[in-house]
């Protein structure tokens, strides 16, 4: 199963965006959903499919945060 994981964009150069993925920069594919530096997004398989805000991003990532501590195991890497 693939989750989509909150990120907040750092950085964009065309439909090219720099995101950090909690505590991780990554670049991702921004070509669907523009994006703008500070913006709170959902990030699929390297693609930005949703723009968050910025409270629902935060909740998402406490969900996350929560089910690694109640599974031992990190969303996005194989369990």
């Amino acid at each position: 199963m693939c989750l989509g994981i909150p990120a907040r964009v750092v950085a964009v150069t065309g439909t090219r965006a720099r995101v950090d993925l909690r505590g991780r920069e990554a670049e991702v594919d921004a070509s669907v959903v523009p994006v703008e530096v500070g913006d709170y997004v959902l990030v699929y398989t390297g693609l930005v499919v949703q723009k968050l805000e910025p409270e629902e991003a935060v909740e998402r990532l406490r969900l996350l945060s929560r089910l690694e501590a109640e599974t031992d195991v990190t969303p996005g890497t194989p369990g």
